[in-house]
């Protein structure tokens, strides 16, 4: 008698996940697409595409332009400013965020962790040409930003070793990529409490970065500071961004909401 091995079928997505598909088609260098682009970007059939991306423009979580390209509506900027952990960090630090981007004349970021990577959840740019790195909602590998590097060095010890774990992206000739060397420098930021690094991600650019504590007394955001190198005073902007740094915690210390934690990276 001949066994037959019965090969499960792969399971078909979830009509949450096709509409999750559309949205997560988009983005930093996917702003406008067509529906044909749509489609291929999520994995589905042209129909199907059509269909959700026809129900997602009526719910105003797409729009679409004289050209027929679609783009992210303000529906989901909506729902975005609804997030508690977002909502708060921003009231707290944006006064200090201001302050900073007027006196140091560099962009300004506050960002937190997203499971291996750092978000932005505010900032302002002084340049045209970092746009792209000072734009809210801008994800960074954690080893190659300030503000990732500060989150790092208080991170959990198997996170550190999941986001130091090689081959670890280059941007720039001066981007550190050995998990070793990069260790030594979360050990410097732990004993100074400061982040200073030059040239990972713009080869022209030094950032300055501090942790902003929640009311518990643990690291939940960083807070950063980018100008050229040739014009930077790291210790003047370190000075700086740990007065800002402590005012803004203690806000978040006086908030009667508690901020969520991170979600865990995967794996």
């Amino acid at each position: 008698m001949t066994k037959h091995m019965v090969v499960d079928a792969a399971p078909r997505p979830t009509a949450a996940a096709r509409v999750l598909a559309v949205l997560g088609a988009f983005g930093p260098q996917h702003r406008r697409l067509s529906l044909s682009e749509i489609a291929r970007r999520a994995g589905l059939t042209l129909p199907t595409a059509h269909r959700l991306v026809r129900e997602l423009v009526k719910w105003r979580g797409l729009e679409r332009d004289e050209n027929g390209l679609y783009s992210v509506g303000l529906r989901l900027l909506e729902l975005a400013a609804l997030s508690p952990r977002w909502l708060q960090l921003r009231e707290a630090a944006f006064p200090y965020i201001d302050d900073l981007h007027e006196t140091t004349r560099g962009n300004v970021q506050l960002g937190v962790r997203d499971g291996l990577e750092v978000i932005y959840v505010e900032a302002l740019r002084a340049r045209e040409q970092n746009a792209v790195n000072s734009r809210v909602g801008g994800r960074w590998p954690m080893h190659a930003t300030g503000t990732g590097l500060v989150l790092l060095a208080h991170a959990e010890a198997d996170l550190q070793a999941k986001v130091l774990q090689p081959p670890l992206r280059r941007y720039t000739p001066l981007t550190v990529t050995d998990p070793v060397e990069v260790r030594r420098h979360l050990a410097h930021i732990r004993q100074t409490g400061v982040a200073v690094a030059r040239g990972q991600i713009t080869p022209h650019d030094l950032v300055v970065a501090v942790p902003v504590l929640d009311p518990a007394g643990e690291v939940t955001a960083a807070l950063s500071v980018v100008v050229e190198t040739e014009r930077a005073r790291p210790r003047e902007l370190a000075k700086l961004l740990t007065e800002a740094s402590r005012s803004v915690s203690a806000r978040l210390a006086r908030t009667p909401i508690s901020l969520p934690v991170p979600r865990r990276a995967p794996g």
